[in-house]
């Protein structure tokens, strides 16, 4: 069982910033990390997600504001999220794909609130 932890979710005002962080045990290969939002009512999407190669990609709704990093040595990943919006407010959960299994597992995730 591989246990993702992670940290940095809260609530920020509009126009705000917060940090993300995921970490999941470096005795695994990890080769997809990323992150997920479910808000109320709808259904989990998409944010950001990073390969081992540092490809990246991105919802169209986050990109120009958020960023996603990965430290593939402590097997972390971060979310960068800039100029927040209401509209961002969710449960972010993060995401990691097994290289070998191929598996997913999910985290808990971590709330982020966006006040107008």
């Amino acid at each position: 069982q591989v246990q993702l932890v992670e940290s940095g979710g809260g609530l920020v005002q509009a126009g705000g910033s917060l940090r993300l962080s995921c970490a999941a045990p470096v005795t695994f290969s990890i080769d997809i990390m990323g992150w997920y939002r479910q808000a109320p009512g709808k259904q989990r999407e998409l944010v950001a997600i990073t390969g081992s190669g540092s490809s990246t990609n991105y919802a169209d709704s986050v990109k120009g504001r958020f960023t996603i990093s990965r430290d593939n040595a402590k097997n972390t990943v971060h979310l960068q999220m800039d100029s927040l919006k209401p509209e961002d407010t969710a449960v972010y959960v993060c995401n990691a794909r097994l290289s070998r299994s191929g598996r997913y597992y999910w985290g808990q995730g971590t709330q982020v609130t966006v006040s107008s």
